[in-house]
């Protein structure tokens, strides 16, 4: 994916994480931005199923040719998926950061933290 993109159905954090919320439950990854800034990702391991993740605190490591970089949780919840494709292919954080390059699936612990999320246009002016 080489151009930026910032898809409207998704809510932002300023760590440059993403949130696909469904009902109770939310898929997270990075933004196109922070895949680029990145560069190429090598290695990524998930938090264990089960676990929790709470927002504003890291729950994860990706690791790039430049550098190993913590992931932010945008939301709270118990984690209910891994994406299990990334141990054989985690370059797809890069070439589809919002497709299959999304990271963890979680069930919301507090749906309301979502509301403190931006939207794609504020979240494309906070780059600028």
């Amino acid at each position: 994916m080489s151009e930026p993109s910032y898809p409207e159905d998704l809510r932002y954090h300023p760590e440059h994480d993403w949130a696909r919320i469904e009902g109770d439950e939310a898929t997270l990854g990075v933004t196109w931005y922070a895949q680029d800034s990145l560069g190429e990702v090598v290695f990524y391991e998930g938090p264990e199923v089960g676990s929790s993740v709470v927002k504003d605190e890291p729950y994860a490591e990706v690791e790039s040719v430049k550098a190993v970089s913590d992931v932010v949780a945008p939301l709270s919840g118990e984690v209910i998926e891994v994406n299990p494709d990334l141990s054989d292919a985690p370059e797809a954080v890069n070439t589809d950061p919002y497709g299959t390059g999304w990271l963890i699936r979680i069930r919301l612990s507090d749906p309301a933290e979502a509301d403190a999320l931006m939207d794609s246009a504020a979240y494309s002016a906070s780059l600028e």
